[in-house]
């Protein structure tokens, strides 16, 4: 289990969950440690407090194995500063500065924000050395102030464009784009396998596992979710890939990796979603890249479209005949 995905089944700061199958047997503090990303002394030191229990009883033994079906629930301690601090050593990559908003490229393996496990050196903290005015949209109570200016976020593991705000109007505007589906995002994505249609779109609702809860899953009972692929290339050698241009019609967690594993095609290098034999890519990086993002802008209206380029960490993986 990678810590890219810090697990979403807590409210705030705490911890509620029933124990899956795959997490039988194991000892407690390993437990905590693999669903929060905390430390194995950090979970130590939260186990001893009390701040545990199996099925309502106070556990205070890190060893204490637990069994699938007990209901846990922890009590996580809260980050030192209610707020993020400013990181100027944080490299951000700006795409597109405004006074409403900023584009920039987000690198492959930087967290957009801070959560258990990832405090520091997020893609926020670079922001507000950036642009200290950021920090206005919390203290005015319209975004999380661990989150400030966020409007959507992208996974640890995929790099490309996304939007922040950088003032109240910018903020409330594009949150409204983006929740009414007017802001479109497209996607590089390479797959196992040869897709066989052209194009498609997969429309499959998406919740949480319930076998796995760091997972997501499609489900019945899930949120609406619709993914758009088109074919633009199918790979023979060093193995069978396809490489997609997928465009997002809704912005579930982990929608994208969830869907094309669903269909048989799981994205390249996917240690959650895939079935993968061999590293095809470093460590932590699957073949996943934001490369268009357009809206309107918050002001004039203007439709603003930034892409980025596929990086070259990727590109190694693509045929130097094919043409984007």
């Amino acid at each position: 289990m990678s810590d890219d995905d810090v697990l979403d089944a807590f409210d705030g700061e705490v911890l509620d969950l029933i124990i899956p199958g795959t997490l039988d047997e194991i000892r407690l503090d390993r437990v905590l440690a693999l669903l929060t990303g905390l430390s194995r002394s950090e979970t130590n030191d939260i186990i001893a407090s009390g701040a545990v229990t199996l099925d309502d009883k106070v556990i205070v033994k890190s060893s204490t194995p637990v069994r699938e079906g007990r209901h846990l629930v922890a009590v996580l301690p809260a980050p030192e500063s209610a707020n993020v601090e400013a990181d100027p050593s944080v490299s951000v990559d700006v795409v597109l500065d405004d006074d409403d908003f900023a584009v920039v490229n987000k690198a492959p393996g930087q967290v957009v924000h801070p959560g258990a496990g990832h405090r520091d050196g997020t893609l926020v903290a670079g922001l507000l050395a950036l642009y200290p005015q950021m920090r206005d949209l919390s203290d005015e109570g319209r975004c999380d102030p661990m989150r400030p200016g966020i409007v959507h976020r992208l996974d640890k593991g995929t790099s490309g464009v996304l939007v922040v705000a950088k003032t109240p109007e910018g903020f409330s505007n594009l949150s409204i784009q983006l929740a009414e589906r007017l802001m479109e995002r497209t996607y590089y994505g390479m797959v196992e396998g040869h897709v066989a249609e052209e194009r498609g779109i997969v429309d499959a609702p998406i919740g949480r596992s319930t076998r796995t809860p760091t997972v997501m899953a499609v489900r019945s009972d899930g949120r609406a979710a619709r993914t758009g692929y088109e074919v633009i290339a199918r790979i023979e050698k060093p193995h069978a890939m396809t490489l997609l241009r997928l465009q997002l019609d809704t912005g579930r967690t982990h929608q994208i990796r969830v869907h094309l594993a669903t269909i048989g095609h799981p994205v390249v290098n996917d240690p959650r979603y895939g079935h993968r034999r061999e590293k095809r890519l470093a460590e932590d990086r699957f073949f996943l890249h934001s490369t268009t993002l357009a809206f309107a802008h918050p002001r004039s209206d203007e439709w603003i479209t930034t892409s980025v380029p596929l990086p070259a960490d990727l590109r190694v993986l693509v045929p130097e005949s094919v043409e984007f």
